[in-house]
């Protein structure tokens, strides 16, 4: 089986091109491929597959074997895939998720190669429902806090949760997958595995939650590090750089339009408050190929 590795901020997938192969039994495959000893190497496995509704499928699977619903980075470097290998010959291109579909703009070097992707992400959701959360664990905790801060939206903000004895601050966000976005003061000097682990875990989220810790630069620059449900810390999470971004600009930080610095590199963000929707530009890039 042929197979391409590429990454977008260093949030590096396994790709699978379906057009020409049929890999079967993907979770199994998923957990063998992404391990970075015995197998390929990434953060799971993307398989690019045909579809009745879109230009074509981003099939995603977390190096766990658990089914993702969507990953900004990663869906930069299907559109950069479909048009680098033939799949579309358009540079403004759909892409079905389990998110729905996703609009892509492909931006391409002098090689005629895509270097860069815009992806309309699609509108926030700040439902608690919806994002999902358990509303029973969400009332207590409510209730322990003496009340619930909103913003303007509805989204929730500064919840406090103890996560491993320290209380963290969430606030509260799905781009088609659940984010909790707290703030601190220096992501560099954060034990994150001390935290992330039994955050992503914690009985407020029942499908488990990404979740981000934020350090405001200024009001166009975060930073940021992430801990992603079924991975665990990665060099970027793009659906997360836009659930930070759209955190921020609730809770009054940052601008509509922020530059978020990954470990992997950075990201450009707008939110568009008005509509509600998210777009994000940044890197998509093709590491090698092989065949397995």
């Amino acid at each position: 089986m042929k197979f391409t590795k590429m990454q977008g901020c260093g949030n590096d997938y396994v790709y699978i091109d379906c057009f020409k192969e049929n890999p079967q039994d993907p979770e199994k495959l998923a957990i063998e491929l992404s391990d970075r000893h015995f197998g390929i190497g990434g953060d799971g496995v993307i398989f690019i597959r045909p579809s009745k509704v879109a230009d074509c499928m981003m099939d995603m699977y977390n190096l766990d074997g658990s089914r993702g619903k969507m990953c900004g980075n990663g869906i930069r470097c299907v559109g950069k895939y479909a048009y680098d290998h033939g799949i579309v010959s358009e540079k403004e291109i759909n892409v079905e998720t389990l998110s729905g579909i996703k609009k892509l703009s492909l931006y391409t070097g002098e090689d005629g190669k895509v270097e860069k992707v815009k992806v309309d992400m699609g509108q926030a959701i700040f439902a608690p429902e919806l994002i999902p959360l358990n509303i029973e664990e969400l009332a207590e905790l409510t209730e322990k806090a003496g009340g619930i801060k909103t913003g303007k939206t509805g989204c929730i903000r500064k919840l406090p949760v103890t996560v491993n004895g320290r209380i963290f601050e969430f606030t509260l966000v799905s781009m088609g997958n659940p984010h909790a976005v707290t703030f601190v003061d220096d992501t560099a000097g954060l034990d994150i595995v001390s935290y992330g682990p039994e955050a992503e875990t914690h009985r407020l989220f029942p499908e488990k939650a990404n979740i981000e810790f934020i350090q405001i630069v200024d009001r166009k620059h975060i930073k940021m590090r992430v801990w992603e449900r079924g991975s665990g810390e990665t060099f970027a999470c793009g659906t997360g750089a836009c659930a930070a971004v759209v955190a921020c600009v609730e809770n009054g930080y940052t601008d509509n339009e922020t530059e978020v610095e990954l470990l992997g590199g950075k990201l450009n963000i707008r939110y568009e408050e008005e509509t509600g929707r998210v777009f994000m530009t940044g890197p998509a890039v093709e590491v090698f190929s092989g065949e397995i």
